[in-house]
């Protein structure tokens, strides 16, 4: 029979087989099964400040990065592949976003491993200094013009790293924060990682479009592109001194002091929590292709697709992110307050009903409908995006919790986030149908609704050890 029937611990939780079994230490006391009610229950004001700002700022400076590589990916196309056409150019450019995302699953197996072995904080401490390292050295890349098929070369290389040491600051920031908050607070605090997110991209749309705006063409594709590039390196040493200077959450340190953190986390994951991990890579697929579409490649689409300049591009965004960004915590308090799986699944419902309506209101060319467009629709994404990274934290049991987010986050990611501006633009390309980004939405949306449906709520459940 397996552990997932049979063993003590199993039967000792209060969620059933599936989200306790295989714990692969001792049963002794329910508490250490179970852990507290309130696991960051004694922690002070001023710690949980400082948790919150070390989880902001190494989440930022990651998607500060693909928001500026998105949002001048026009440009970049330009520098490193100047001898194909524009959107031949455009393509590679996406496919060299995408191919960085293949490596992002072994990333989260890696940094699983050190954050459910070794600490929250080592695996966040380490990946931030990675990621503002590698986004710092894109900027010091020659183009096309210098070196030639090493440039593009070298631009993957450096994704390449940068997907890695991504693959584990989201998973690990929304561990952090959950197993830090007071228990009835966990979404809210959860929500501070996807607006980070929201922020970087903010940012990144700013920067992007201020450069566009004051630069020429032939300035941008010289030096002006790699700008924002520069600043990850102060901004990820920033973030790596508040994280050093932090415990590890309350949870962890309890499981490490009685030597039961798990010796090969992944391992245990995908033995006795794989039904788990399948519901996760499910519910994170919306996520995943949504969050690419609507807030990385919009700029793109509405600039090369749809005519619309690119000023007018990166200002609808910006004011659009600026909304994103308070939407995200309204939706945190709705998940503490109404449940994980009633609003995620709101998410998935009005994304199947309102997308290709939406889409089609963007082709009207209205700068002010589309920005009301853009509006709506990152609001519908804030229903996932809020909600899902305390869902997703909630499901998995301390012992592999930094394991199970990062796997299902980075695999989804992997296979269909990476992929969705690329996906976008082909499937625009073959079909010649400007709404075929919306149908691709669509269709991610129900597979998130199916797999979120099989879920159970999290929301009011205690942190469990596992």
């Amino acid at each position: 029979m397996s552990n997932e029937t049979s063993s003590p611990a199993t039967l000792a939780g209060p969620n059933g087989p599936e989200s306790n079994s295989g714990h692969g230490g001792s049963s002794s006391a329910q508490s250490t099964l179970n852990g507290p009610a309130d696991p960051g229950g004694g922690v002070s004001k001023e710690t949980r400040r400082r948790v919150i700002a070390a989880s902001f700022i190494g989440n930022f400076v990651e998607w500060f990065d693909y928001a500026v590589y998105g949002y001048l990916a026009v440009t970049i196309a330009a520098v490193f592949f100047p001898e194909s056409d524009p959107q031949t150019g455009l393509l590679l450019t996406f496919a060299l976003f995408a191919i960085s995302f293949l490596v992002r699953p072994l990333g989260g197996f890696v940094w699983g491993h050190i954050g459910d072995r070794v600490g929250r904080r080592t695996a966040l401490s380490l990946s931030i200094l990675i990621m503002s390292g590698a986004t710092f050295c894109i900027a010091l890349i020659p183009g096309y013009d210098t070196i030639g098929i090493w440039a593009p070369i070298l631009l993957l290389i450096i994704r390449v790293a940068q997907g890695f040491s991504a693959s584990g600051e989201y998973a690990g920031a929304s561990a952090f924060l959950v197993e830090y908050a007071p228990a009835n607070k966990r979404g809210l605090y959860a929500a501070v990682v996807p607006a980070s997110t929201a922020a970087g991209l903010l940012l990144g749309s700013l920067l992007a479009g201020l450069l566009t705006t004051l630069l020429s063409s032939e300035a941008m594709q010289s030096w002006g592109w790699r700008l924002p590039f520069l600043l990850a390196a102060p901004m990820g040493l920033i973030g790596r001194y508040i994280r050093t200077k932090l415990e590890d959450t309350p949870v962890f340190r309890e499981l490490a002091a009685e030597d039961q953190t798990i010796k090969a986390p992944v391992f245990g994951l995908f033995r006795n929590h794989w039904r788990l991990l399948l519901k996760a890579v499910g519910a994170v697929l919306l996520n995943a292709v949504g969050f690419y579409v609507i807030l990385s490649y919009m700029p793109t689409y509405l600039s090369s697709e749809l005519g619309l300049g690119a000023t007018e591009s990166f200002l609808a965004t910006t004011i659009a992110l600026l909304t994103y960004i308070g939407f995200i915590f309204l939706t945190g308090m709705l998940s503490d307050r109404y449940g994980r799986k009633k609003v995620l699944i709101a998410a998935s419902i009005s994304f199947i009903v309102l997308t290709v309506p939406a889409f089609a209101l963007l082709g009207t060319g209205s700068f002010l409908v589309i920005v009301l467009v853009q509006i709506l629709l990152g609001a519908m994404l804030t229903l996932n995006d809020g909600t899902l990274p305390s869902f997703l934290a909630e499901m998995f049991p301390t012992r592999v919790r930094y394991s199970g987010f990062a796997v299902s986050f980075n695999l989804s990611n992997a296979l269909f986030g990476g992929t969705a501006p690329f996906m976008a633009t082909l499937l625009i390309a073959a079909t010649g149908n400007d709404l075929a980004p919306a149908w691709y939405l669509v269709a991610a949306a129900i597979i998130s609704l199916i797999a979120v449906a099989l879920s159970r709520e999290t929301s009011k459940e205690p942190l469990t050890h596992g």
